[in-house]
This record gives structure tokens, C-alpha cells and sequence, in this order.
């Protein structure tokens, strides 16, 4: 099995040239990329904020002991900057950049998966091209005596570029759009969270807190 995958990857890469080697290396790297981002996600919780959740509606419900007693099982990667406004009482300006800092860290690599996206087409009609260019050449050489069969077998060739940079860019730009899609979710929950926790309700019910611990102070 893996003999003759190696046969078929040598034979393409044959008839290619060096544009389906450089297509080839490229789906390798893309693959590497991809696979990290997944194990990334996972590793972080990305979308798994279940115990943050009932910490920000404790918390803007008034329940302040039940908020911080949530958050301290949460395993979200967003913990520290709700933590940032229920321990610390940070402005909502830090806690967005808090945010922004543990957002551009999951979406390393984004910019690579969508270069490759734009790339890859490009860079298998640039193999088309060079094909044709050649198949041209060779039906030139052949004087009077042309044979169709050698124009068929140079189009046929020319066009495997194009199919390889079409294989490598579309499954990208669809992982990409997955990935990209979750952050945007993920940006929004984090924007409500901030705006739960540093809104007027929420500090309203604080300072109430506070003055009822000052003024019922046990004897």
C-alpha cells in the first residue's frame, strides 16, 4: 500500500514537474498547520465555556459568591480575563486587549492557511501554463508530420498542475473558514462577557455588596 501510494506520488510528480513537487510540499506543510490549529482548539476549549458562562450570568445576576466559585472550575482559555474583572475590577479596556492577546495567539497560522489558499490555484495554472507552453513547442518540432495524440498528451499534462493546486486550495479555504468561524464566535462571547461584567448593572450590584459587608460588620 504505502509502495505504491509512493509510485503514484512519483509518477505525478513526473509528469508534473516541479510545480506538482512544490504543490506537493506545500500540502505537507499545509496538513502540519492544520492539524496543530485542531489540537490548539482543543487544548484551549475553544467553545467549551460552560462553567465561565454560569460565572458571568451569576455575576450579573448578583450572585457574586456563585460567580466566583464558577469561574474557579473553569478551564476556558478566556478565564483570565473574566478573572480580570471579577477579581480586579479591570476596565474594560484591558480585559479586550487581555482578550485580543489570547486571540491572536490561537489564530497564528491563519494567514499562511489562506495564502496557501490564494496560492495554490495560481501556482497550478502557472504549471498549466508552462505546459502548454510546451506542448506547443513540441507540436512546432513536429513539422508536417503532427500527430494529435502528442498536443492531447501535452494538455493532459498541463492541466494536472491546475488539478493539484485546485485539490490543495480547496479543502484549505474550507479549514480555514471552519477556523475562522469559531473565532468569530468566540469573539463574540468574549465581547458579551466583557460587557456583562463591566456594565452599570454589574457594578451597581457590586457597590450594593459592598456597603451591605460594610455596614453589617459582625460585632
Amino acid at each position: 500500500m504505502i509502495d505504491a501510494t509512493i509510485d503514484a506520488i512519483g509518477r505525478m510528480a513526473a509528469l508534473g514537474g516541479p510545480v506538482v513537487l512544490i504543490l506537493m510540499a506545500v500540502s505537507v506543510l499545509t496538513m502540519a498547520v492544520i492539524l496543530y490549529k485542531i489540537w490548539q482548539f482543543r487544548a484551549a476549549g475553544v467553545g467549551r465555556h460552560a462553567a465561565l458562562r454560569a460565572a458571568i450570568e451569576s455575576w450579573d445576576a448578583g450572585r457574586i459568591s456563585d460567580a466566583h466559585a464558577s469561574l474557579g472550575q473553569s478551564t476556558s482559555y478566556l478565564k483570565p480575563v473574566v478573572a480580570l474583572g471579577l477579581h480586579h475590577r479591570a476596565d474594560t479596556a484591558r480585559m479586550e486587549a487581555e482578550a485580543e492577546t489570547l486571540f491572536l495567539r490561537l489564530e497564528r497560522g491563519f494567514k499562511l492557511l489562506d495564502t496557501v489558499a490564494q496560492l495554490a490555484p495560481l501556482l497550478g495554472l502557472f504549471g498549466t501554463v508552462l505546459g502548454m507552453i510546451s506542448a506547443f513547442q513540441a507540436l512546432q518540432e513536429a513539422g508536417a508530420q503532427v500527430d494529435p495524440s502528442i498536443l492531447a498528451g501535452g494538455i493532459w499534462v498541463a492541466l494536472l498542475t491546475t488539478a493539484a493546486g485546485l485539490i490543495v486550495a480547496m479543502p484549505t479555504a474550507a479549514v480555514l473558514t471552519w477556523f475562522e468561524a469559531r473565532m468569530d464566535a468566540e469573539r463574540v462571547f468574549a465581547g458579551r462577557a466583557i460587557a456583562t461584567i463591566s456594565g452599570p448593572t454589574s457594578h451597581s450590584q457590586t457597590q450594593t455588596d459592598e456597603v451591605l459587608d460594610a455596614t453589617f460588620v459582625p460585632a
